[in-house]
């Protein structure tokens, strides 16, 4: 459970990212301590890797080096599976900051008993978004709901949320404008079908509690707040009808932990229609489990093509979603709304304007990073672990970019590691030597 809690008296005030971060301890094996190593690490990965990695860092090293990690790392269970406290550990993450965001959290709790975690109000929306995209559509066709998705989520017409969805369903299905407004944000489209804005959490381990605490929160706007791209300039909608809609989310592998709760706050909106059927719309939602793999996520997206699913909630790691991108919904013209996957490249695909994502780009998250390892734990020299994938290689790029063009930081190494080593001892020491090792 999420919850304040006191830091250390020693830790320094916020910086101009208004994050708030955390001490280090003392000395390392070719580190901060005064080894020539680099004072920070960023390392980005996945919990189930992560594991191991951090065990063998600690095993190197007496945890010196001022460490900051992304939301791929946020597990709560982490620090007792690893065997240590992790409190020189911090974190950023896209955060809930939309306008409905409590109303979200609410649905969550009395559906579930307990609170939402990371990416669940994300999985909320693309799901939102996508069932008025095609109530406005009136069709369960791909390209139909491309059309309505910026024209549901963007400014403009009747304001819906989580809380009047099924009204809002209501107006789509009879031809209405809507502007959806989210749990995570406003849920406006950019061009590129990116979130036109985003807010981020700063966050810490919790050991004490198998937790993790938010620290902070801070909101960020892109150059179009409002959205931009293609859009119908109206829908025919229609009533009596079943929606169908995917689900392509980790229920096993590296991402087990952080999927389930994602399945299950998708899962919401469509409960919420099939139990008012709102203008006699139903929706037929058809759950796969991507296994945190790229192989078994395309065969899984492809399972999804061939039910006739013309959008999807997915997938979550970008080094899943860009493949499932490209050889399974671009070619057959389903629209992909990814709550989760970060990656750049993502940005980048020639995708026709059938990919989506309600999680912001790593393009901010990197900037945000740089920022906090700079101004807020003060450190200016640093290497980077990251997981060997799209997401890992284009975030380290990202931040080691901004930190050193923005911030006049230092970084020594850029290290990749790969997912399901039985030990990352040499990465660790990799990244833990000076520039000139």
């Amino acid at each position: 459970m999420v919850r304040d809690i006191v830091r250390r008296d020693f830790l320094k005030g916020v910086g101009a990212a208004g994050a708030a971060g955390l001490t280090g301890l003392s000395g390392c094996i070719g580190g901060g301590g005064g080894g020539g190593g680099p004072d920070g690490l960023v390392v980005i990965g996945y919990p189930e890797s992560g594991i191991q990695l951090f065990r063998d860092y600690y095993s190197a090293s007496d945890g010196s080096e001022e460490i900051l990690v992304p939301d791929g790392l946020r597990s709560g269970s982490m620090p007792g599976q690893v065997g240590n406290d992790m409190e020189n550990v911090t974190g950023t993450a896209p955060a809930a900051g939309g306008p409905n965001q409590e109303t979200f959290n609410q649905l969550f709790q009395d559906e579930y008993g307990a609170a939402p975690g990371v990416f669940t109000s994300q999985c909320y929306d693309s799901v939102a978004v996508q069932l008025l995209a095609n109530a406005a559509a009136g069709e369960n066709s791909g390209p139909a709901v491309k059309d309505q998705m910026r024209r549901m989520a963007n400014p403009g017409g009747m304001t819906v949320g989580p809380d009047n969805l099924i009204e809002g369903m209501e107006a789509a299905a009879n031809g209405d404008d809507i502007s959806y407004e989210g749990a995570s944000s406003s849920v406006n489209f950019d061009e590129k079908g990116d979130p036109a804005e985003a807010a981020y959490s700063i966050w810490e381990f919790d050991a004490e509690n198998n937790a993790t605490t938010g620290v902070d929160k801070q909101s960020f706007a892109g150059e179009n707040p409002d959205g931009a791209g293609p859009m119908a300039d109206s829908g025919p909608g229609g009533s009596d009808r079943e929606i169908s809609v995917g689900i392509l989310l980790p229920e096993t592998g590296d991402l087990a932990a952080v999927g389930q709760p994602m399945i299950q706050a998708a899962q919401i909106p469509v409960k919420q229609v099939n139990e008012a059927n709102p203008a006699g719309i139903s929706v037929n939602a058809q759950i796969e489990d991507t296994q945190t793999s790229p192989d078994a996520g395309v065969s899984a997206a492809q399972s999804l093509v061939s039910a006739g699913v013309p959008s999807v909630c997915g997938s979550a790691s970008s080094g899943v979603n860009v493949p499932v991108s490209q050889q399974a919904f671009i070619p057959n013209e389903v629209v992909g709304c990814s709550p989760s996957s970060t990656a750049l490249s993502v940005s980048n695909l020639e995708d026709n304007d059938f990919i989506f994502r309600t999680a912001p780009s790593d393009f901010l998250q990197g900037r945000v990073m740089a920022q906090v390892m700079a101004e807020r734990l003060e450190v200016s020299t640093v290497s980077t672990l990251f997981v060997n994938n799209d997401y890992g290689q284009q975030l380290s790029e990202r931040f080691s970019n901004v930190f050193s063009d923005q911030f006049d930081g230092e970084v020594y190494n850029q290290v990749a590691f790969n997912i399901g080593e039985s030990s990352y001892s040499s990465v660790i020491e990799t990244a833990l030597s000076g520039p000139d090792n």
